[in-house]
């Protein structure tokens, strides 16, 4: 029987083949604190910090050097993998192609190569020489590339020849920045030979030593630059530093309850954020083995996926999760995935309809979290101990504290400290992962902030146990009889019809209330 929330009763958890790692949320709270976790990762070396070093070369001198790290599944074929061993010298090989090609610390690496082998070992090997890196969608046409490579200076670009020839070519007179571009795939006797003004990667590769020193990046050197999507305007593009990997690690372990021998699927593209932290950095730093899914969505091959290779731990879109609901449950009925024990969602705001969904049908609610581009790692979710309240963000994680403030052009920032008043959600304080500027854009950034106040921009209330609720954008809400109704509401009660699979709201403005 559906009522307002899904109790995490004792009997429900045991399903899990291990306790979760927060068992005690108000507990963890008290105790938490950054310090620790980067004694915890760095021990006796803070000064030093590493995205690679803490993702790869760690697990690569210990025990866990014959792991699998990411297992990849070919729109065709067979699997094929890379330990943690194989990747740490793999990116040693292209640490080395970068420095050989006068690529130095700061400068910036551009990876829009979709779910490849070689983006995985480009993005790693960057860290390691000490650029910045930039994953961009595959999917992107050649003015959002263009504007995006413009906007970050690209020095450095790895792609696909098809890629290249599409969306790079015909501008590149118009990126004088990009000094170099390496092609993954070329191949002259298969009829891809690497473009001209571009350098095939694989022979570089093969005569680069698989040894390489880190460059001597400290906490607060950038590491990754990840640009919003742009629909209201230029992309912006956030920076990122070393230290973030504390967030990547810290979330991994609350939010997604990541343990050592999970295996983990995460289905965001690499060229997005959450690709990137939760998809990459994250999972590889708790030493899980990671699936990478080289074919588009597919129901029957998402279960499939699941069940073969034994998922435990899935982290996905609200989007996918409708697109399964729409297959029917009776698809869902042939197959078992016994292993699974933890589903995770991200991207937007989950419907309860869609979380009720996973405990009917997967047997497993969908937890749903919160986060942004700019937080750079999930600060509210629903955590795996905690009971879930089906259409809320979740509770802010250990080290992150979120509030609701009245913020108003000109006016101070009002915290608001009664239930469910909407307002705009606030992080107070400076956690490792938070963005440290938009390039280029500098004032635009600093309107982000209000003293030690990050002002997210969205619209969301906090109800009487800590739980939050997404509304709207500031600037998307509909206002009715002196509430604020937001875009999702809207949504989800749209998606409570069984006729309706999918559902898309935004505010438009009203002649008679805006004259």
């Amino acid at each position: 029987m559906r009522g307002e929330r899904i109790r995490k009763t004792p009997a429900l958890m045991s399903v899990q083949p291990v306790p979760p790692n927060l068992p005690d949320y108000d507990e963890a709270c008290r105790n938490f604190s950054w310090a620790q976790t980067r004694r915890e990762l760095l021990g006796a070396h803070p000064g030093r910090m590493n995205l690679a070093e803490l993702a790869v070369d760690r697990h690569a001198r210990g025990a866990a050097a014959d792991r699998t790290a990411l297992r990849f599944l070919p729109q065709q074929g067979p699997p094929h993998a890379l330990s943690y061993g194989e990747l740490a010298l793999q990116s040693n090989r292209f640490a080395h192609v970068l420095r050989g090609l006068g690529v130095g610390r700061g400068e910036p690496v551009f990876v829009p190569a979709g779910r490849l082998p070689a983006l995985y070992v480009a993005v790693l090997g960057a860290l390691k020489n000490g650029s910045v890196v930039c994953t961009l969608f595959s999917a992107f046409g050649p003015e959002p590339v263009a504007t995006r490579l413009r906007i970050g200076g690209c020095k450095l670009l790895v792609t696909t020849v098809a890629l290249y020839l599409r969306k790079v070519a015909a501008q590149r007179q118009a990126l004088p920045a990009l000094a170099h571009v390496l092609v993954v795939d070329a191949d002259a006797a298969a009829g891809r030979p690497a473009p001209p003004g571009t350098l095939d990667l694989a022979p570089l590769m093969a005569a680069a030593s698989e040894s390489f020193e880190l460059a001597p990046t400290g906490p607060d050197d950038p590491a990754l630059l990840h640009f919003t999507s742009g629909t209201t305007g230029t992309p912006k593009g956030a920076l990122h530093v070393h230290e973030a990997g504390l967030t990547h690690f810290a979330t991994g372990r609350h939010a997604l309850d990541l343990h050592a021998d999970d295996v983990f699927w995460c289905t965001a593209d690499p060229g997005w954020v959450t690709g990137m932290s939760y998809g990459i950095l994250a999972p590889l730093m708790h030493g899980v083995t990671s699936i990478v899914d080289e074919g588009e969505f597919d129901a029957r091959r998402w279960y499939q996926i699941l069940q073969d290779q034994r998922v435990s731990v899935w982290y996905t879109a609200p989007t996918a999760i409708r697109m399964l609901m729409k297959a029917g449950p009776e698809l869902r009925q042939a197959y078992r995935f016994p292993a699974l024990r933890f589903v995770a969602s991200v991207g937007e705001p989950l419907n309860p309809e869609a979380v009720w969904w996973g405990q009917e049908v997967l047997g497993l609610p969908i937890h749903d979290n919160w986060w942004q581009t700019e937080t750079g790692g999930i600060m509210i979710a629903n955590l795996p101990a905690l009971d879930i309240k089906p259409g809320s963000m979740g509770r802010p994680l250990p080290g992150v504290d979120a509030l609701i403030v009245r913020h108003l052009p000109g006016q101070p920032v009002v915290p608001l400290t009664e239930p469910d008043a909407v307002g705009e959600l606030a992080l107070r304080g400076r956690w490792p992962s938070l963005f440290r500027a938009y390039i280029g854009q500098e004032e635009r950034y600093r309107r982000c902030f209000a003293g030690d106040l990050y002002l997210t921009g969205d619209l969301a209330r906090r109800d009487a146990e800590g739980y939050f609720w997404f509304v709207g954008r500031s600037d998307d809400v509909i206002k009715s009889a002196g509430h604020l109704i937001g875009p999702f509401e809207v949504e989800s009660v749209l998606l409570e019809h069984p006729a309706v699979a999918e559902a898309g709201v935004i505010g438009k403005p009203d002649a008679t209330v805006w004259r």
